[in-house]
């Protein structure tokens, strides 16, 4: 069993009022000897901050309690640091989308996700690096990046997930295509597509699974392409959907340990759904294998 005194929570201080949140970890330190320590957040550089302080403090495990952009952050704070020294990760998932959360079957349930990420097993999971940057999710180009970044946190608050398809329907008059040139490590081609994703999850936009083959201990990223949608035959598009492969008439898709991406236009990007501000027409995508040691359920279907 993990030693709770090398254990700390590090709390998205958004999140630091929610009732539950505070009544998990009070109920956890009572059924401990010892207090478990707390950092909450306040800004941008705080999580690399406090990841820095755990390694030094030579804390075990830490756990994050947010949604997916304060995971992001966390996973790119332990990527900046030596392999051997980086510490164990659990979830907490508090935020609107939870895609990684949901897709690896991590409880939302704040007591029940906290008791896993407290005892529960890791498992050595990949994660993908784009220029200077990691993410553990997702990262989407174009149309979808548009809309994560143009969801406005009022409608988020309403509507949880729903709010990225309410933006989406709102913004589909003014869909842009994108020309992309493709470097593989095996072959190189032109595309124009509205979507693009390179995923080592499965899901993002709130639900929407755009990689249903990907598993994030595989050595390998799924980099998938929506052609079209607008005049699209939709139960093929659905089909395809469903199994991308890279011949799809609407969705394209391939399995890769990398892949270069090249754009007459720089394209919004997002990663972990949170918007990446680094301008570049060409971007490369790598698979980073067995970088970080996750909790995860044994329920998880996206490993291998």
């Amino acid at each position: 069993m993990i030693d709770r005194k090398k254990v700390r929570v590090i709390l998205n201080g958004k999140k630091a009022c929610i009732v539950t949140v505070r009544n998990a970890i009070e109920e956890v330190r009572k059924q401990s000897n010892s207090k478990i320590s707390i950092r909450v957040t306040y800004e941008y550089g705080d999580m690399h901050r406090f990841i820095k302080e755990s390694i030094d403090d030579e804390i075990t495990r830490v756990i994050v309690a947010g949604g997916d952009g304060t995971v992001n952050e966390a996973v790119d704070a332990l990527a900046n640091h030596p392999k051997e020294t980086r510490v164990e990760l659990g979830i907490i998932p508090l935020g609107t989308a939870n895609d990684f959360s949901k897709g690896c079957n991590i409880p939302l349930d704040t007591q029940e996700s906290f008791q896993l990420a407290l005892l529960g097993k890791t498992i050595p999971i990949d994660i993908i690096k784009v220029d200077k940057r990691y993410f553990i999710n997702m990262a989407t180009v174009g149309f979808g990046a548009e809309v994560t970044k143009e969801t406005p946190p009022w409608l988020k608050n309403i509507f949880g997930g729903a709010s990225y398809l309410i933006t989406g329907i709102m913004k589909m008059a003014s869909i842009t295509p994108y020309t992309l040139d493709v470097k593989l490590p095996s072959k190189s081609f032109s595309i124009t597509g509205i979507v693009g994703a390179v995923c080592n999850g499965r899901q993002s936009g709130g639900g929407r699974v755009l990689a249903p083959n990907a598993y994030i201990n595989d050595g390998l990223l799924d980099a998938i392409v929506i052609t079209d949608i607008m005049n699209a035959d939709i139960p093929l598009i659905i089909e395809e959907l469903n199994n991308p492969q890279p011949d799809g008439i609407y969705v394209k898709g391939f399995k890769t340990p990398w892949i270069e991406v090249y754009s007459s236009k720089p394209a919004p990007l997002n990663l972990d759904g949170e918007p990446y501000n680094e301008k570049g027409n060409k971007v490369r995508y790598e698979v980073v294998p067995k970088a970080i040691n996750l909790v995860l359920p044994s329920s998880c279907t996206c490993i291998i």
